[in-house]
């Protein structure tokens, strides 16, 4: 269930996306998922995966430049606010992400899976569980992939967490993002998106990183507050065995992709090129 001043800013932010996206109802034993599809139909697959509470429209400012060259699949998360609905199979672990992944792939013989944040935890999950479904992988800023969260960062958003209100939301924001001014409308809907009734994120452990045997991009943020980009970029080089790996400056977590679309765009293009 929504409510209508999410329902409101999830509309305003889907008139970012470029002219001609479509917004498709995939269907899926755990329910329809919402996919906002962009490009040219005969363009390589690319799904995107957000991180939590940013529902797939986080990629507004991606989608334009990216799907020039490929066909943009952009997805609610199962579990999370947004247009995706849970019906039919309960959601209850890691493994059942895994399957709806599945489901929602299965018209994709292969594809590139670019994930941020949470979405990057449930791709990298993703590409061990189907090897030879998955061409290239990117990991924007992810967390709970190579280290934990900073001690910092939980304590900081225990308060959103325990008693979700629009304005926690936007004071932990504020706080992570300092310097950096992400769109206000996204920052809105990422607000209220913590306060829908009925979210349930489900995580996991974290994925055996040395075991992916693909091409993996790892894009992270400078001033990351949920982790310490250095150790993440040290951590990833030395487990991934085929690994490109950059330290994006002056970005925070939550502000990827949004105030550095053009560095996240060239960099991942230039990758799965």
């Amino acid at each position: 269930m929504s409510l209508p001043a999410f329902d409101r800013a999830y509309d305003e932010l889907r008139a970012r996306w470029p002219e001609f996206t479509e917004e498709r109802d995939v269907a899926t034993p755990y329910g329809p998922t919402r996919v906002h599809v962009y490009g040219e139909a005969d363009g390589a697959p690319l799904v995107l995966l957000p991180g939590g509470s940013a529902t797939g429209l986080v990629w507004f400012a991606n989608a334009s430049a990216l799907g020039e060259r490929y066909r943009v699949h952009a997805v609610d998360l199962l579990g999370d606010a947004g247009r995706t609905e849970r019906r039919g199979t309960p959601l209850r672990n890691a493994n059942d992400l895994l399957a709806w992944l599945d489901a929602l792939l299965d018209g994709l013989a292969r594809t590139h899976l670019c994930g941020h944040s949470y979405g990057a935890w449930m791709a990298a999950r993703y590409a061990l569980h189907a090897r030879q479904r998955v061409d290239r992988l990117a990991l924007v800023d992810p967390t709970q992939v190579f280290t934990g969260f900073r001690l910092g960062y939980l304590l900081r958003a225990l308060p959103m967490l325990i008693r979700p209100s629009e304005a926690r939301a936007r004071a932990f924001l504020a706080w992570e993002t300092a310097g950096t001014h992400p769109d206000e409308t996204w920052q809105r809907l990422y607000a209220l998106a913590t306060t829908v009734p009925g979210r349930k994120p489900i995580t996991g452990a974290r994925p055996r990183t040395a075991d992916l045997r693909i091409p993996v991009l790892v894009l992270l943020a400078e001033h990351s507050r949920a982790h310490h980009a250095v150790k993440v970029a040290d951590r990833a080089r030395r487990t991934l065995v085929q690994a490109e790996v950059a330290v994006l400056p002056a970005a925070t977590h939550h502000s990827l992709p949004l105030t550095e679309p053009q560095q996240v765009n060239d960099r991942l293009m230039a990758f799965l090129a």
